[in-house]
């Protein structure tokens, strides 16, 4: 089964195309530029290289959240774009999952972060054999302060950080007293290849979707959202 799997939540932009188990190839662009930019011309660059088109793939797969607003919905609407009127399933990673599954190789407590801001991360906790990941919580947005207590509990394995929140996390952690095993740097951010292999477990599993069914997922409102209801909060105290 051949798959085009895309993942635009963090700074970074990824793509890449699988055939089953085996990983054809993947980019991956940290520059700056919006998703928007990148998503869709690096797919079309990296399917010209390997002598395969849009009507050559079997699914479609996306990370859906938690991550940048704007990111999730550029890579949620393009994945629905490109599978609509193809009818080829497809199917929504956590990025927390895919994150995750960058670390298979190691064995230990696996905690992906992305930055929340606001002394939080969005994270969760899974467990590797090094083949398998178990998950142990679900996805949410937590203080960094909240994190370094549950793991508290896992004293004495090797505990793995990944994700854009990597640095904001691991000084926190470390701070309070949290031992941390070193991730190598190519684990770190997010990479299109752990979303196809997600994706293939959970098509497998039956866990696949229309382009109309396919949604993002978020954790929390848009921070504009968020400070419009402060405001509106503020200025009903100020009327009292």
């Amino acid at each position: 089964m051949k798959i085009l799997a895309f993942d635009g939540t963090a700074k970074a932009a990824t793509v890449a195309v699988s055939d089953g188990e085996r990983l054809l190839g993947y980019c991956t662009i940290d520059n700056g530029l919006t998703q928007s930019e990148l998503l869709l011309p690096m797919a079309e660059d990296l399917l010209r290289s390997l002598k395969l088109s849009l009507s050559d793939m079997e699914l479609f797969a996306t990370a859906v959240g938690p991550g940048s607003f704007t990111g999730v919905r550029i890579g949620v609407s393009l994945v629905k774009g490109l599978a609509f009127g193809r009818d080829i399933p497809c199917v929504g990673v956590s990025t927390l999952e895919a994150l995750a599954e960058n670390l298979v190789p190691l064995r230990g407590i696996l905690i992906p972060c992305m930055d929340a801001r606001r002394g939080q991360v969005y994270s969760a906790t899974f467990r590797c054999d090094g083949r398998n990941i178990e998950r142990l919580t679900p996805d949410r947005a937590i203080a960094l302060s909240a994190l370094a207590e549950e793991l508290w509990a896992f004293e004495g394995e090797s505990i793995y950080l990944s994700g854009d929140g990597y640095a904001v996390a691991k000084a926190a952690l470390e701070a309070s007293g949290i031992t941390l095993c070193e991730t190598p740097e190519l684990l770190i951010l997010e990479n299109a290849a752990s979303v196809a292999r997600v994706a293939k477990r959970k098509y497998e599993g039956g866990e696949w979707v229309s382009d109309t069914e396919l949604s993002p997922v978020y954790l929390r409102m848009p921070q504009a959202e968020r400070e419009r209801l402060e405001h509106e909060a503020e200025k009903k105290k100020e009327t009292k």
